[in-house]
């Protein structure tokens, strides 16, 4: 499988749909820290698009999905992707001062 079959949304929605989910510890702790659901993750992927990709990621290339939370907030996910799993790497919601308001470009340094 290519690496751009698997690392599309529409994959990764499909991973979701089919319980293809390795929620990491690293993820499970900071979704913990920062007050997120899981529930919240999921929806946000479910409306979500892949605002970056990290092709070199190890184990698996990786991507930042920006989508809403249940309560509709924008909400900042990465994950990697295998052939046959969606591994959930981190969630958080986007600092302003990092992002322009599109939440999908990052902010240049000065």
């Amino acid at each position: 499988m290519l690496i751009d079959d698997l690392l599309n949304i529409e994959t990764i929605k499909k991973y979701i749909a089919d319980r293809k989910v390795d929620w990491t510890k690293h993820c499970l702790n900071r979704l913990n820290q920062r007050n997120i659901l899981i529930s919240d993750v999921k929806a946000a992927i479910k409306t979500g698009k892949i605002v970056e990709y990290y092709y070199e990621d190890y184990p698996y290339p990786s991507c930042l999905i920006l989508g809403y939370s249940l309560d509709n907030k924008m909400l900042h996910i990465v994950c990697g992707v295998s052939e046959n799993t969606v591994h959930m790497i981190t969630a958080y919601y986007p600092d302003f001062n990092k992002w322009e308001k599109d939440m999908e470009t990052r902010r240049k340094e000065k």
